[in-house]
């Protein structure tokens, strides 16, 4: 991977995390059965694991 994929992925998971914990902090599940949204780190970590892979699709593969 090269320098710049490597910044565009991060890129991706941290705003993905963000994204997760607001969706948690202002959607979430009340009665606390969701697999996802009912604990902080859970949506945390679901939102950057999508956000990594959602940005990754944006690199460009350098074919020598």
């Amino acid at each position: 991977m090269t320098k710049k994929a490597i910044i565009i992925t991060s890129i991706g998971i941290v705003i993905g995390a963000v994204a997760g914990y607001f969706y948690y902090y202002f959607v979430g599940c009340a009665s606390g059965t969701c697999a996802i949204t009912s604990k902080p780190l859970n949506s945390t970590l679901y939102g950057s694991f999508t956000g990594g892979l959602l940005f990754n699709m944006f690199v460009k593969d350098n074919k020598k």
